[in-house]
């Protein structure tokens, strides 16, 4: 291997890394790292940005624009009817305010599961986890455990059925469905839902006796967001959940028919935007319907401009001498199919920043390899899932940044629940879940 350009790659990586703690956006962090790829793999730069860096944007977009504007679309109608507000008083019903930890992370993972994206669950949830946390007077770092872990851990990767584009992308190579693995991503949700629990419970209790207590903080993003609606106001219980579950159930039935799952999750998008519509007919009635869907469609270009610019820095770093080199070194490793797909998964997630990115990148150079291995591709399909949510969520990930902002925290006050959370816990359950299918499978 060409150790300049090797070095290039984790200077690069480093890159991203820094840009992300001084605070930069996703576009401008990947421009500076790709440059240095492209400096120290001896690509030409116009090439390297015109046509490398340019056609994993834009191929980003062309994927899938549909379903993030489609998921943005019915994020906006369920935060504007107020169902998503309902959903989370009835977990506070069900649980009841002592438990904010587990309440704040149950409604996340209803809402992510259901198909609210990442980018958007947070402001949908955010109101309520501030109200919680304020009474229970506990930290604000401890809400980014509770959103990462709700978010970015088990229903975006191991939960089957989920709509998440971790649980999409394998289904397009390997020709698997969503609910690929069932049992063992249910046993998975599990394990990672409890350790995640176990941490918080402890980092709460730790908090407590150090006496650290709810601090109000000066938040970049609009303040009226946090409002906390009155609740005689808000949508009844069954208008609340029916989208969601009849949003699930399309994507779980529907996986049986149509083969096309990107397709799948935008139809289940739009139904469900279209029923929280005709169920809340009287909550909207009286709103600006042009605004709303203009602003929820739009919404779907700002949730995919990270994903867009990390697969873009992935396509220069993929078009690499040292990525080649790689690669080949990858396949030329006489591995269990199994280890191999979660070692390169890890590898490219990590470099990318990204799951989802990492697994596009990853499959396109390997899927064929996998397919003639003999591997049971629904394992397959499910342990790549769940260890592309191992790395990526190092400090580059673009993802952090929108979610920092909003909580009003920042990678010094509360990355190292990520790390706890969404790096080590993931890590844990898919080395276990690897040498299991290993020996079994």
């Amino acid at each position: 291997m060409n150790a300049i350009a090797i070095i290039g790659i984790i200077l690069s990586v480093a890159v991203l890394v820094v840009g992300a703690y001084k605070g930069l956006g996703a576009l401008p962090v990947t421009l500076l790292a790709a440059l240095v790829v492209i400096l120290t793999n001896g690509i030409n730069v116009w090439e390297g940005f015109a046509t490398h860096y340019m056609t994993g944007y834009t191929g980003a977009y062309m994927s899938y624009f549909l379903l993030f504007a489609s998921s943005s679309l019915y994020a906006e109608l369920m935060n504007s009817s107020g169902c998503a507000t309902s959903i989370g008083y009835k977990f506070i019903d069900w649980f009841g305010k002592k438990r904010v930890l587990l309440v704040s992370t149950l409604i996340i993972s209803f809402l992510t599961y259901g198909g609210v994206s990442l980018f958007v669950v947070v402001y949908a949830v955010a109101p309520i986890m501030f109200l919680l946390f304020r009474e229970a007077d506990i930290p604000r770092h401890l809400t980014m455990a509770c959103l990462i872990t709700g978010a970015a851990t088990y229903t975006m990767t191991c939960l089957p059925g989920t709509p998440a584009l971790t649980n999409v992308i394998p289904t397009q190579y390997l020709g698997t469905t969503l609910t690929a693995a069932p049992i063992m991503g249910i046993i998975a949700t599990i394990a990672m839902f409890t350790l995640c629990m176990t941490y918080m419970n402890y980092e709460e209790k730790k908090a407590k006796k150090k006496g650290e207590h709810w601090s109000d903080v000066a938040l970049t993003s609009d303040s009226s967001i946090y409002e906390i609606k009155d609740r005689s106001t808000l949508p009844s219980v069954w208008k609340s959940f029916t989208p969601l579950i009849i949003l699930v159930l399309i994507i779980i039935i529907g996986s049986r028919f149509i083969a096309n799952s990107t397709m799948l999750a935008t139809i289940a998008m739009l139904l469900g935007a279209l029923l929280t519509f005709i169920l809340n007919f009287d909550t909207f009635k009286d709103k600006n319907k042009k605004v709303l869907v203009t602003k929820g469609l739009e919404g779907g270009i700002s949730g995919i401009g990270g994903l867009a610019a990390v697969v873009a820095f992935g396509t220069v770093v993929q078009n690499s001498a040292a990525y080649s080199s790689i690669i080949q070194w990858v396949l030329s490793l006489n591995l269990n199919a199994y280890v191999k797909g979660i070692i390169s998964t890890m590898v490219v997630s990590g470099i990318t920043g990204s799951s989802s990115g990492g697994l596009k990148i990853m499959y396109n150079s390997l899927a064929d390899s996998f397919i003639n291995s003999g591997a049971n591709l629904a394992i397959l399909h499910r342990l790549t899932n769940i260890s592309a949510g191992a790395l990526d969520t190092l400090p580059h990930s673009p993802g952090l940044f929108l979610m920092f902002a909003v909580l009003g925290l920042t990678h010094k006050t509360a990355y190292k629940h990520v790390f706890a959370c969404s790096v080590i816990i993931p890590l844990i359950i898919t080395i276990s879940a690897t040498a299991i299918c290993v020996m079994f499978f």
